[in-house]
């Protein structure tokens, strides 16, 4: 099998295609991609618990740590300690974040909606049925990692 024939690689390829695509427009808005999705996961009036955005986005909780103190240095967020548990955060919009968290939810729509107008919808509803299955799959904490043995024959084993 060729990684151009594994399910991993396209996804890979694709999600990397629209990262570039995303970061290009990002930064004519002095931001990037990742600080556009954070922003895009913090609600505009009252604010996301700290803890709440990592897993919203499939972030290691350290990533988002550094991410959000980048956020704040240029003046995107607040963090406010949470009025019932002193040991929680809240982070909040700036009015310069919500304009860039406006930017960023136009170029996700845009993409979208040009999707959209080339991709048939049954087609559309097809390819969400299958990345939800293979995101479950990948997911499944009961996932059996014998299947990650090499196979009997290692010619059906992707090559670079």
């Amino acid at each position: 099998m060729r990684k151009e024939e594994t399910v991993d690689h396209n996804i890979k390829s694709a999600w990397h295609a629209i990262a570039r695509m995303y970061n290009q427009q990002a930064s004519k808005y002095e931001v990037t991609t990742s600080i556009g999705f954070v922003l895009l996961n913090i609600h505009s009036d009252e604010g996301t618990p700290a803890t709440k955005i990592a897993p919203l986005m499939g972030l290691e909780a350290r990533s988002l740590t550094r991410m959000l103190k980048t956020m704040e240095e240029k003046g995107l967020i607040y963090r406010v300690p949470d009025l019932v548990d002193k040991r929680s955060v809240r982070i909040y919009l700036t009015d310069l974040g919500k304009q860039k968290k406006e930017l960023s939810r136009a170029s996700v729509l845009m993409f979208n909606n040009r999707v959209r107008e080339i991709i048939p919808e049954h087609k559309l509803r097809v390819f969400f049925d299958v990345i939800n299955e293979i995101n479950l799959l990948a997911s499944n904490e009961k996932f059996d990692p014998s299947m990650f043995k090499l196979p009997k024959n290692h010619k059906d084993v992707p090559h670079n």
